[in-house]
């Protein structure tokens, strides 16, 4: 569907010079409905650009990642995992490992780390983080440049962790925006949903 309406996940494979059009035209979009972040979008249209292909994980210059703003059905909501490698209260979301078509990544990622089933992603980049991994297990520290999706969960609640998070949470959007100890990142995106839920 469009203008907005959640679109359910679709398994189709487009050609690498399609996705990355499309990506870059999301990007377009988003310095347009989002000005004031609109040097963040350089960085992001620069990596897409890079001939070494910044969508896989071995890019240790920088790669793409893909994350979810899952909220529940009443849009009050939005499902945290406490990430068993960095320690944190985070979205959920992963590597994109090949996919070009970053709002898929976004919704296979927040049904494997949610077991949720109804998940459906809406059209449209809702933020974009770019921050540094520290180094993990003889993998040197490098860059994620986070692409971000609202994906919107269906009527089941019941979440399953995986072996990704030490557990996962349900938590009050309004609260969440207030909460001065929360990553400053999950901040912006809280208060971002809560002033322009229509255009999220």
């Amino acid at each position: 569907m469009e203008n907005g309406n959640p679109l359910p996940h679709r398994n189709i494979d487009a050609s690498p010079a399609a996705s990355d059009c499309a990506l870059q035209a999301a990007l377009h979009d988003y310095a347009r409905r989002w000005p004031a972040e609109a040097g963040c979008v350089d960085d992001f249209l620069v990596l897409l650009a890079d001939h070494d292909d910044p969508f896989m994980r071995e890019r240790l210059a920088g790669h793409f990642t893909a994350s979810a703003w899952l909220v529940d059905r009443g849009g009050t909501r939005i499902l945290l995992t406490h990430h068993r490698k960095l320690g944190l209260w985070l979205q959920l979301g992963g590597h994109a490992d090949g996919d070009r078509d970053l709002a898929r990544a976004a919704l296979r990622e927040a049904e494997e780390e949610s077991g949720l089933a109804g998940l459906r992603v809406v059209p449209g980049i809702f933020d974009l983080d770019r921050h540094r991994i520290p180094e993990h297990k003889g993998v040197p520290a490098h860059w994620h440049h986070d692409v971000r999706y609202v994906v919107r969960a269906g009527d089941d609640e019941n979440f399953v962790v995986s072996h990704e998070s030490h557990t996962l949470a349900w938590r009050d959007i309004a609260s969440l925006a207030r909460d001065e100890g929360a990553d400053a990142s999950l901040r912006r995106m809280a208060v971002k949903w809560l002033e322009h839920p229509a255009s999220a």
